[in-house]
């Protein structure tokens, strides 16, 4: 069966070709726009000789040139493999040769786009920079680089094909690239415009970026649907985008706990006309209940729906009705359409409802599994159902609530980060015998890091050479907030350190 995020686009491309489906840096493109660069993604791919399956990477920031790449590359039949702008060279050239890229669509403005070329270069066949204007100049300036002029074509692609990989975590020495078919594509940003009823009248606030499940998701089911989203660089000064929400009369904003923290720390909602924001959606996180009332007061009129994914369910495995809020208010509700979730104990059988246990879901949006990892993908899926490592439990009435995290990952606002990664890091500093990093409780962020050093003999507390270090080899997100220095670290007997003990 052919089916996929492009047809879908497509066939919303066609019906209304002059309504803007994207605007970024005060320019617009329309939807004819998008169909038009995208066919010329689709057209330059092809014209290289590039097969279909084949893995090609993006790094480009939140841009309408990154939509118009993304849509190509899938309508090519090969694999959109999105990078997080934010990473250094080193993990990027790791992440491009590990996935097998054929070619790279690269903004040459990015910061480590230089060294990062040099490395990729003797190994990638094809790489294509484009320049990022904004406006209908900079669709035709997209195209001219692509050096085609062509219609977006519609080939055969079947639903269980491969079409995007995302990499979660993947920044240590085994990078973990989540393989998504255009069936999960196509399945989950269906469910999503459906329960937000996302219409073309809608538009859509985005800052979340587009290389992580939550923005991707964003992304598909408001350009599956005919809406227009309005592309954030950042919420570093909240009360302009509030301003920009006021006089775009935005319907739509979703975000992750800390850009709501930081709204209404920084910001009196009310303070500002929202009376067209119809709707609220939060992921990524557990957010405080406290957090929801307060948004829930300054904007009674507007829907918050909170929901519950994951990386490797696409993005969205469940969602709480907004009336249902009141009642169940620390729920993430109940499965999308055609998602089944179950709560099982360590031997596999599922538990009474009031009981944690590990989430298990199955559906359409469940991954592939891990690219070239067999064995890691056999431990996450087994006998069809997704093994998610978080913990949660569910009601009487089977809502869904999370209790914790079976795994270590650091939820650092909408960014996941190994703490192994940190740790790698950290080793290779001078004077560093052992490091051990968690998680800790973060107002703004849901979590930040905290690293725990124990120091060779002799060896000087040196604190701000520590972060100078972390500055200089990881993303700025990754950086330890806090780095404490102990004589030893928290173990079991078999020797295993205890993270909780860290906090």
């Amino acid at each position: 069966m052919s089916a996929s995020l492009v047809h879908d686009f497509d066939w919303i491309a066609r019906q209304m070709p002059g309504a803007p489906a994207l605007s970024w840096h005060g320019g617009v493109w329309t939807y004819a726009d998008l169909q038009l660069a995208a066919g010329a993604t689709q057209a330059r791919l092809l014209a290289s000789g590039i097969q279909p399956g084949s893995r090609v990477a993006l790094l480009i920031r939140n841009s309408p040139q990154y939509v118009a790449s993304y849509f190509g590359v899938i309508a090519s039949g090969c694999v959109a493999v999105p990078l997080n702008v934010q990473e250094r060279a080193s993990v990027l050239s790791r992440q491009i040769e590990h996935a097998e890229c054929s070619a790279v669509i690269a903004d040459p403005q990015h910061q480590e786009w230089g060294a990062l070329s040099e490395v990729i270069a003797p190994k990638t066949p094809h790489i294509v920079t484009v320049d990022l204007q904004p406006g209908t100049a900079g669709c035709l300036a997209f195209c001219a680089e692509m050096h085609a002029d062509a219609e977006l074509k519609l080939p055969e692609l079947q639903v269980d094909e491969p079409a995007m990989m995302i990499y979660t975590s993947g920044t240590t020495s085994r990078p973990k690239g989540v393989l998504l078919s255009n069936g999960n594509l196509v399945a989950n940003a269906r469910a999503i415009a459906a329960y937000l009823r996302i219409t073309p009248n809608d538009k859509v606030l985005c800052g979340l970026p587009f290389h992580f499940s939550y923005g991707s998701s964003v992304l598909n089911s408001n350009l599956i649907s005919g809406a227009q989203l309005l592309l954030e660089d950042n919420f570093a000064f909240p009360q302009q985008t509030l301003k920009r929400m006021q006089e775009e009369g935005v319907t739509g904003f979703p975000g992750v706990p800390s850009t709501f923290a930081l709204l209404l720390g920084r910001c009196q909602l009310s303070d500002f006309d929202l009376g067209k924001l119809r709707y609220i959606t939060q992921a990524g996180g557990s957010m405080p209940r406290a957090q929801i009332e307060k948004l829930r007061q300054q904007l009674p009129n507007t829907e918050v729906f909170i929901m519950y994914g994951q990386t490797e369910a696409t993005a969205r495995l469940s969602y709480l009705k907004p009336e249902h809020l009141e009642t169940k208010l620390g729920s993430v509700g109940m499965p999308l359409p055609g998602v089944e979730i179950e709560v099982r104990n360590h031997e596999g059988n599922v538990v009474a409802s009031g009981e944690v246990g590990e989430i298990y879901a199955r559906g359409p949006n469940v991954m592939l599994g891990y690219w070239r990892e067999p064995e890691m993908t056999a431990q996450v899926l087994r006998d069809g159902w997704l093994h998610t490592g978080d913990l949660g439990h569910l009601d009487d009435e089977g809502y869904l609530y999370i209790d914790g995290r079976a795994v270590e990952m650091i939820k650092v606002g909408a960014f996941r980060v190994s703490p192994q990664e940190v740790e790698e890091v950290l080793a290779t500093f001078p004077g560093i015998l052992e490091v051990a990093v968690t998680g800790v409780a973060d107002e703004v962020l849901g979590q930040s890091i905290k690293a725990v050093i124990v120091l060779r003999e002799g060896a000087p507390a040196d604190l701000r050479g520590v972060k100078a270090h972390c500055r200089q080899h990881l993303a700025s997100y990754k950086v330890p907030k806090i780095v404490e220095f102990a004589t030893a670290l928290p173990r079991t007997s078999s020797g295993k350190v205890q993270r909780f003990k860290l906090a």
